[in-house]
């Protein structure tokens, strides 16, 4: 009996390419466009319904702006003297917010996750915070701050925190215990095996906790900067409903929206800069 085999040509594409790199290349303008229709049909409806001045009963749409009116909005606030301020007052108090839960809660995290004592102590008392929503910690964050600014920081420091902290206690938690044991028994110590075992081991669940909690700190800023009184995108949304200015409100509402997706996909493609593994899986 005998056996044939084909090489196929160092050149030949199929060599050296997966399949699934292929379908996903195919694939990628596909999902581009159906995501831009689905954007566009949402769109339409709204444009629909408000023009129309739907009332459904239970819903109305008689108030509603349309979506014209909303782009007249946009680009009024766009233009105006303080717009650059409100953006940059947000940005910031989002960015120190974030990062100071970045890194208490991935430190707290990958402590809780792979030190049961540690854990115990811990996590008790911050499940009983977890539930608490954000807009009840005004009063409390206005006697504990000296200032407003950093009762808005601690605010969108706690809606971004827990997110943060239990995929991290989960990651480590979940890491194989074979790893760990392989790692020890060809002689790394525990800092070693900690820093080159269980945190790469968890930085998937890590990231996940981080894209969800840059999300849940924009989904916090409008409660955080009811109490600003100054500037600030969700300042300037509340604002604009007190006044009346229903379209102002609606481009509030978007322009949080655009910043809270720009930013969730900076850290998820820092994510994948970081765990170049997952992006090789998620191609093949």
């Amino acid at each position: 009996m005998s056996y044939s085999i084909t090489v196929a040509a160092p050149d030949d594409p199929s060599a050296v390419r997966p399949t699934g790199m292929r379908t996903l290349k195919r694939q990628r303008p596909e999902r581009i466009a159906l995501q831009i229709a689905a954007v566009l049909a949402c769109l339409g409806v709204w444009h629909v319904v408000t023009l129309l001045k739907l009332n459904l009963g239970f819903i109305t749409f008689h108030n509603v702006p349309t979506p014209v009116d909303v782009a007249r909005g946009g680009w009024d606030f766009l233009t105006s003297s303080t717009a650059a301020k409100h953006v940059l007052a947000s940005l910031r108090r989002v960015g120190i917010g974030f990062g100071l839960a970045t890194i208490v809660g991935v430190v707290t995290g990958m402590l809780a996750g792979r030190y049961w004592p540690f854990r115990s102590v811990v996590m008790p008392p911050l499940e009983i915070i977890r539930p608490i929503p954000a807009v009840a910690w005004i009063p409390l964050a206005i006697l504990m701050f000296p200032s407003s600014e950093a009762s808005m920081v601690f605010i969108t420091f706690i809606g971004a925190l827990f997110p943060i902290l239990l995929n991290t206690a989960h990651g480590a938690e979940a890491v194989d215990p074979r790893l760990v044991a392989s790692a020890r028994s060809l002689g790394a110590g525990g800092a070693q095996t900690f820093r080159e075992v269980v945190f790469p081991g968890a930085l998937p669940n890590i990231i996940t906790g981080l894209v969800i909690g840059i999300g849940t700190a924009w989904f916090c800023l409008v409660t955080a900067e009811m109490i600003s009184g100054q500037f600030g995108i969700g300042y300037f949304t509340w604002m604009s409903y007190t006044v009346q200015d229903y379209r102002g409100t609606v481009v509030g509402m978007i322009l949080i929206g655009i910043l809270g997706l720009g930013s969730s996909l900076l850290v998820r493609r820092l994510g994948d800069a970081v765990t170049p593994w997952r992006r090789l899986d998620r191609k093949q």
